[in-house]
């Protein structure tokens, strides 16, 4: 690695969660803004950048102040005239979530319209993330553009971490998803699937079976399954990782994204993959006992380093 930046690739959109009869709490949030905002609270001082393109009207503004206000830069993204944000709202049945999308149209869909300014935005990274979803929400075109200037930074030196993330109501075909998937793994040093989606869309029978599957095309994979065991497929050797059990959960939305955000944060800072994923399971454990997509800084730091006791 020559960099020292964190950089992550996709798009943050408005949150409406927190109903109360008819008032909603609006926040900032998506996959790949979830995992930066872990890896930025746990990667001590280093640069953090989330690459995307932004609207200019009042809640990209604000999205851009908050960014700011919370020590992650925008790089060289794109500040489109017209465009605004994406806008899902989360509802609750107990502790487990669903989500209502309108983002049809959002500035973040234009994120690699300028290779430029994208790979502006990615030089001097230690790390590039991106996920399924950063490619489901671009064309065929702009899709090329993210990867090709990945691997540019790939070769400059910066580890770039996937997670393949696949949600079927964002892509046309199943087949286009494996597709433009395969190709992400192709320039990805660290994939971070989780299993049911592995299982849904490429029809692995097992955990193994999507680490084995996985571990032919990067060199070190780390299986997610909810409560259960991560597998870890790295060095030519596996190895399984009891994930931390909570009794009562609050919030299921995010503990994905903050595990991915922790697992990478302990990996830069020199640890094995195996420590690695205990931190991952620990940050992932808090997340889902607060509201909300972003715990703050001191829930996840505390976690990570095993103060939360």
């Amino acid at each position: 690695m020559t960099g020292i930046g964190v950089a992550s690739i996709g798009e943050c959109m408005l949150e409406l969660s927190g109903q109360a009869g008819p008032n909603w709490r609006m926040g900032f949030a998506g996959d790949t803004f979830n995992t930066l905002w872990a890896l930025h609270a746990l990667s001590g001082d280093r640069p953090a950048t989330y690459v995307s393109a932004f609207g200019d009207d009042p809640f990209s503004r604000d999205q851009i102040d908050f960014f700011a206000q919370n020590g992650i830069g925008i790089g060289a993204s794109p500040v489109i005239a017209g465009a605004r944000p994406g806008l899902y709202a989360i509802t609750l049945t107990g502790a487990e979530r669903s989500f209502t999308y309108w983002r049809g149209d959002a500035a973040a869909r234009q994120l690699a319209s300028d290779a430029a300014a994208l790979e502006k935005s990615l030089e001097n990274q230690a790390l590039v993330y991106f996920s399924g979803i950063t490619l489901a929400i671009l064309d065929d075109a702009a899709r090329k553009t993210l990867l090709a200037v990945a691997a540019k930074a790939r070769a400059a030196g910066s580890l770039v971490a996937f997670d393949p993330n696949y949600r079927p109501r964002l892509w046309r075909q199943q087949e286009e998803a494996q597709a433009a998937i395969l190709d992400a793994l192709a320039v990805a040093d660290i994939a971070l699937p989780t299993f049911p989606d592995e299982q849904m869309l490429f029809g692995d029978a097992t955990p193994r079976a999507t680490a084995q599957r996985l571990g032919e095309l990067v060199g070190e994979v780390v299986v997610k399954n909810g409560e259960e065991p991560a597998l870890i497929a790295a060095n030519g050797a596996s190895q399984s990782v009891p994930a931390v059990h909570v009794a009562a959960p609050v919030d299921t939305t995010g503990a994905g994204d903050s595990f991915n955000g922790a697992y990478l944060a302990a990996r830069l800072a020199g640890h094995a993959p195996a420590e690695a994923v205990l931190r991952a399971h620990r940050v992932a454990a808090s997340v889902v006992q607060v509201r909300g997509a972003l715990a703050p800084f001191e829930t996840l730091r505390a976690a990570f380093e095993d103060q939360a006791g």
